[in-house]
């Protein structure tokens, strides 16, 4: 009698065990089917702002030297028309540009469907690694000082455009949200083929190097980042 006693222990044990094994095995789908939503909506969110991106600007591209990057930069290439060596003086030029630019841009961040989806719209300042020793006697500082002059600049003409001004008082809180100035100095230095040269080891195209980025940031791209730190 003992040992029937023994063997239904163990049986139960057994039929416990296989319960637990089930609820973790459905819970560890459930993880890997959320985790794939959560990549797929982040890579959706980013390709349908591109494509609309794209549209938009497809025929100013070339006459405004700027390049629409996969992921949601706005690139602006020619160091000439955008400040003077040193300077974070928006050109007239450059000026001239962005009173076309912001309306067409921010109309597209507004009013799209997306919209929800966007965390922040960054308007980065970058250099080369030409020295500034009347700024700081470090290279990499004095640049960091230069290249933020120059975003916050370009961020205060954007908040003065009357196309700005206009706006209704929600749209001007989200704007207020959302747009940072950003200063990188020559930390993303890029090289003759666009690339960063902490990359790519080359050295740095100074004319490619001094440039104005608007970047979007995604709400997908913080619920990537705290689904890649749960799952290390």
């Amino acid at each position: 009698m003992a040992k029937q006693n023994v063997w239904l222990s163990v049986s139960d044990l057994m039929t416990g065990l296989m319960v637990i094994f089930l609820f973790v095995a459905i819970a560890y789908i459930k993880k890997v089917q959320d985790n794939q939503t959560v990549l797929k909506d982040y890579v959706d969110t980013k390709q349908e702002l591109h494509e609309k991106l794209v549209k938009e600007f497809e025929g100013d591209t070339e006459r405004w030297q700027m390049t629409i990057g996969k992921d949601l930069s706005m690139r602006f290439n020619n160091p000439q028309v955008l400040f003077a060596p040193g300077s974070a003086v928006i050109t007239p030029d450059f000026k001239t540009i962005l009173d076309e630019f912001i309306p067409k841009y921010l109309n597209i961040l507004l009013t799209d469907s997306l919209r929800h989806n966007i965390q922040e719209v960054r308007i980065e300042g970058h250099t080369d690694n030409v020295p500034y020793p009347s700024l700081n006697p470090d290279p990499f500082k004095a640049n960091i000082i230069l290249s933020q002059n120059r975003a916050r600049n370009v961020l205060e003409y954007v908040l003065d455009l009357p196309f700005t001004q206009n706006l209704n008082e929600s749209d001007r809180r989200t704007l207020e949200y959302w747009l940072t100035a950003n200063g990188l100095s020559y930390g993303r230095s890029l090289d003759s083929e666009s690339n960063y040269t902490y990359e790519s080891r080359q050295p740095i195209d100074l004319a490619k190097s001094r440039r104005v980025e608007f970047r979007i940031v995604t709400t997908g791209e913080e619920v990537l980042e705290n689904f890649v730190k749960e799952n290390l």
